[in-house]
């Protein structure tokens, strides 16, 4: 558990220096730091779902029945293509679209919460 949460430490560093980097080349024009704002909620998305499927009550996942099962890999996927996306984006419309997909991914994780009888946690 310490392991995934120094990951997710440092890969929200690296995320802040990438947009501190940005911010420091030069005057950019108001939609560019618009984009800049747009690349970093996706990404806090696309983490917080990542976090979402790494669940340290494991035992419980692995009795999971169709319905949570199937949300499971529903959540997997949109957190595969939500990276992709975020990884592809350059406009707040594309990381937006990033946004919108992780956001479906943890719908899933809250439909297999459900199924499974396990408490939501809280945002």
């Amino acid at each position: 558990m310490g392991y995934i949460v120094l990951a997710l430490l440092l890969i929200v560093g690296a995320a802040f220096a990438v947009a501190l980097l940005r911010r420091s080349q030069g005057a950019r024009g108001q939609s560019d730091l618009s984009d800049l704002d747009a690349e970093v909620e996706a990404s806090g998305w696309v983490l917080r779902l990542g976090a979402s499927l790494s669940v340290p009550e494991a035992r419980i996942w692995a009795g999971a029945g169709e319905t949570a099962t199937r949300a499971l890999t529903d959540a997997a996927e949109c957190h595969r293509a939500a990276g992709a996306q975020l990884s592809a984006a350059h406009t707040a419309d594309e990381y937006a679209e990033a946004t919108r997909v992780a956001q479906e991914g943890l719908a899933h994780i809250a439909t297999a919460r459900a199924a499974l009888g396990v408490a939501a946690v809280a945002a």
